[in-house]
């Protein structure tokens, strides 16, 4: 310990770290946070986006001045945050509530565009459509005189805006928020474009101090840690093993992209403290013993029916791992009693199926 941290006066000094030390540490929370966020609305993970929303609103909001280095994780992050958000006319982020979430998102794809170093296709595509859909959205909502409001904030008198302004506005007229150019340039297509901005992101951005170290930490420790994966999820897939899924209540089935179109009627379920996952050296052993005396389990053990909920877990571990690989499955899985070889025949089952 040091001087600073030892006793003074009768009692003991609390290490009070420099303020360069703070700032590193606080870019590596950025950094982290950023990362997080990118890759659950990637994932369209509902629950973990606004955990690390939150996060990352506190982080970015924290520093007194931005680097150079951050202003475009800032950016980024403020920009999800918006998008996500864009469908609920009442939600707020600036001071000016005439300003619609889709609005504020397009005054920081701005910001960010004057972070790249070139600007592409892609580029002034998620532009367009954020354009565009601040005046949809607030057709959609039957606020008509709102969208011509903000159909002469969003676009100048340049030529380049001309033609695009005057179909809009002929739109706005008609009142009808189901014409093909706005089917076109629809919602979902504006949050796949950005998924895919957010994917370049995460593609340039791999190396990431906070998770590098405590990779290295859990496997000092001799157990096993998942590396931050930036994939997204197989959205049909999804939606196919909801269908398969006779046995849940209607109420408990949610669209994947309900969170981001701004419905928040319903909620998820929280997860069961039964479902809490063991760590994964233990989780070894088990799979050792259960491997060992798969021969000697009762018969009604062997031969119990596979759940919903297992079938998910098959899946996803599927996904995750790849075929073939069923020890790692079994590990990283909430499975009973169930071996390898019974998560093998299970798939092929499965398959058969489909």
């Amino acid at each position: 310990m040091s001087e600073a941290g030892r006793e003074r006066e009768g009692g003991l000094v609390p290490f009070l770290p420099s303020a360069l030390a703070e700032a590193v540490a606080a870019d590596w929370v950025l950094e982290f946070s950023c990362c997080c966020l990118c890759r659950y609305f990637v994932e369209e993970c509902e629950a973990e986006f606004r955990r690390w929303r939150d996060v990352a609103h506190a982080v970015s909001n924290g520093f007194s001045k931005v680097t150079t280095h951050q202003k475009k994780m800032v950016y980024l992050c403020q920009l999800l945050i918006r998008i996500a958000e864009g469908k609920r006319l009442e939600c707020h982020f600036e001071n000016n509530t005439t300003i619609s979430p889709l609005e504020s998102a397009l005054s920081f794809w701005t910001l960010l565009e004057r972070e790249e170093s070139k600007l592409n296709t892609l580029h002034e595509e998620i532009r367009r459509l954020i354009q565009i859909q601040v005046v949809a959205v607030y057709m959609e909502k039957g606020y008509y005189k709102e969208a011509a409001e903000v159909l002469e904030r969003l676009f100048t008198d340049s030529e380049s805006h001309k033609p695009l302004r005057m179909k809009l506005a002929a739109i706005v007229k008609s009142k009808d928020p189901y014409v093909p150019l706005l089917q076109s340039f629809s919602y979902s297509l504006l949050l796949s474009k950005v998924k895919s901005y957010v994917k370049l992101f995460l593609k340039e951005n791999r190396t990431n101090f906070l998770l590098q170290a405590a990779t290295k930490q859990v496997e000092s420790e001799g157990g096993e840690v998942r590396v931050l994966q930036n994939k997204t999820l197989n959205v049909k897939e999804e939606r196919e093993n909801n269908l398969e899924a006779k046995q849940r209540p209607a109420e408990e089935l949610r669209s994947t992209t309900d969170w981001l179109t701004g419905d928040i009627s319903s909620r998820v379920r929280p997860p069961s403290k039964k479902g809490c996952r063991t760590s994964s050296v233990q989780r070894l052993k088990d799979l050792k013993n259960v491997e060992e005396r798969g021969d000697d389990l009762p018969c009604s053990r062997r031969r119990q029916p596979w759940t919903y909920e297992e079938d998910k877990k098959l899946k996803s571990g599927v996904r995750e791992f790849g075929v073939g690989n069923w020890t790692k499955i079994l590990i990283h899985g909430d499975f009973n009693n169930r071996t390898s070889v019974l998560l093998k025949d299970r798939w092929r089952t499965l398959c058969k199926i489909k």
